[in-house]
Order: structure tokens, then C-alpha cells, then sequence
């Protein structure tokens, strides 16, 4: 390939667990095995036995599913670098990931290691979680219409009940998604579909993430970082918050902070990448929602998702 990579590779956030996502990998090559075995003994539980064999109410609960859905990342990551000699200082110009999924770039980039990252996504999880009590807050996608028309109906609403309500991911353009009270998330749903949304519909989540409401979380993630070890990236990471590139430690400890209250700016940061660029987006790990949002984004930028046995050994077969 050429000297400067137009590659990049992206990591998924909640919502594209399955029960099951992982095992065939760990079945077939070793370096993901060792991926599971060490999140399981870094969390001093089976996370394995929930991600492998469920009961799915139990995946979805968030402090299990933040720290699986990265394991399998990683164990996807960790695949590449041994059968397709994946090195991501050669082979990539950046990584992101979508929420949880910076964690999961953060690790893969060399800035925290394997056991710290599944351990701080346990408690990313139960802070979360701990945040708001349950039926409070809630979450909503509005689907086909304009990302600055949704902004404005959320605003109103906000001003209108006095809730806080807020954009929580910028995905793509006509995909947004809206966090904040319920009372706050059904106004602006009621008026993004008065604004001539197609859909505005309930998420199935246990908090409001990305939204003010989560500022307790912020604070006890705020706490657990402060000690932990962040080194530079080998690449860039391009983070959720500035949808742009940063690559000092100490930034990147403020931003995974400001996440947890922050807008994930996903959409914002696939055109920064592009614009730098990258023509090519790699996703590792479990599901295709990242793929599938790059399409709606820029259909010029070529999307690969390694979500399976077969995708890592089509690319040991094509080559990096």
C-alpha cells in the first residue's frame, strides 16, 4: 500500500450486541481466546458465559455490555495483528469509535491496556447506570429529517418544559438521536415529528446517555481516571466530543470524561476523516451499524466491517 494509509478503523458502541458475538472468533484463533480470558479475569466474572449464552436481558444491561462489546473489538484487533499483520502506526491513518467504542480505540492505539480499559467500562456501565433512577430519563431516534431541525426542536422543547433534553448522537444526516428527561425526549419527539420527522421513536435503553442528566457518572468517571495510565496513541484517535484528531494523553483523559455528558459527534467526525484523507473506514467488532452509517454519510468512502471468521480470513487472503 502506499506510504500514507488511507485507512481507518472504527469501533462499535452499544446497541450492536448479540448474544453469541465473539464465540466462533474464540473457537478459531488463539489471540482472541486470550482477548475473553483476560476481560474475564479482569472483571473477576464470566463475562464470556453472558456474552456467549445470554439470557440477552442480561447482556443488555449496560455495565455488562460496555466491556463485551469492546472485548470482542479488541479480540477482532488483536486477530488481525496476528494473521493479517495488522500494524495500525503503518496500516492506518486514525481510529474512533462511537462512544464505548473510543474506549475500545484507546486500547487498540496502545494508550490503555486491556485489562484497565475492560475495567473502567465496567464502571463506565454501573456509573451510568446509577446516574438516573430508572423510568426518569429516556432516549429517542428521530429518522428523515434535517440534523438542524431536530436541534431546534429539541431546543423548544427544552425551553417549553423546562426538562433537560439535548442532541445525544449526530449520526448521520436525518439521524439523530435525542437524550434527556422523558418528559423532555417525548416533547421534542412530538415536534421533530411536527417539523416533518418520518419517524421519532423510543430507544429501548436503561439511561439517558450523552445528555446533562449523566453528569454523576461524569464525576465518578472523572475520579477512576485520574490515576489510570493514558500514553499517546501509536495513531490519532479522532474523538467523539471534537470530531477531530488528538493524540495527547492528558486531552484524551478530559474528553472521555466529557463524553459521558457529551454529543457524540459521529457524523461530524467520518467527514473530518474523509476530509483528511481516509477513503476507506474499517469496523472490528460485533454487528455492521457503523458501516451502515458511513453509507448514509459519504457513499464514497469504501466501508469494511471484520464481524466475522470469514471477514478476518478475506483479508489475510486480499492482504493490508
Amino acid at each position: 500500500m502506499s506510504d500514507t494509509p488511507t485507512r481507518a478503523f472504527t469501533f462499535p458502541g452499544q446497541g450492536a450486541q448479540a448474544v453469541g458475538m465473539g464465540r466462533e472468533l474464540a473457537e478459531s484463533f488463539a489471540p482472541a481466546k486470550a482477548v475473553f480470558d483476560e476481560v474475564d479475569e479482569a472483571l473477576g466474572l464470566k463475562l464470556t458465559s453472558i456474552m456467549w449464552d445470554g439470557p440477552e436481558e442480561d447482556l443488555t444491561l449496560t455495565m455488562n455490555t460496555q466491556p463485551a462489546l469492546m472485548a470482542v473489538s479488541m479480540a477482532f484487533f488483536r486477530v488481525l495483528e496476528a494473521e493479517v499483520g495488522l500494524d495500525l502506526s503503518k496500516h492506518a491513518k486514525f481510529v474512533a469509535g462511537h462512544s464505548l467504542g473510543e474506549y475500545s480505540a484507546l486500547c487498540a492505539a496502545g494508550s490503555l491496556d486491556l485489562t484497565t480499559t475492560a475495567r473502567l467500562l465496567r464502571l463506565r456501565g454501573e456509573a451510568m447506570q446509577r446516574a438516573v433512577p430508572a423510568g426518569k430519563g429516556a432516549m429517542a431516534a428521530t429518522l428523515g429529517l434535517a440534523n438542524e431541525k431536530v436541534a431546534e426542536a429539541v431546543a423548544a422543547a427544552a425551553a417549553e418544559t423546562g426538562e433537560p433534553v439535548s442532541v445525544a448522537n449526530d449520526n448521520a444526516d436525518g439521524q439523530v438521536v435525542i437524550s434527556g428527561s422523558k418528559a423532555g425526549v417525548d416533547r421534542a419527539c412530538e415536534l421533530a415529528k411536527e417539523a416533518g420527522a418520518k419517524r421519532a421513536m423510543p430507544l429501548a435503553v436503561s439511561a439517558p446517555f450523552h445528555s446533562s442528566l449523566m453528569q454523576a457518572a461524569a464525576d465518578e468517571m472523572a475520579d477512576a481516571l485520574k490515576d489510570v495510565e493514558i500514553a499517546a496513541p501509536s495513531v490519532p484517535v479522532v474523538a467523539n466530543v471534537r470530531a477531530e484528531a488528538v493524540s495527547d494523553a492528558e486531552i484524551l483523559r478530559t474528553l472521555l470524561v466529557e463524553q459521558i455528558t457529551g454529543q457524540v459527534r459521529w457524523r461530524e467526525s467520518v467527514i473530518y476523516m474523509r476530509d483528511q484523507g481516509v477513503s476507506e473506514l474499517v469496523e472490528c467488532g460485533s454487528g455492521k451499524v457503523l458501516t451502515g452509517l458511513t453509507k448514509w454519510i459519504d457513499k464514497s468512502i469504501k466501508g469494511q466491517t471484520i464481524n466475522s471468521v470469514d471477514a478476518v480470513r478475506a483479508l489475510a487472503e486480499a492482504g493490508l
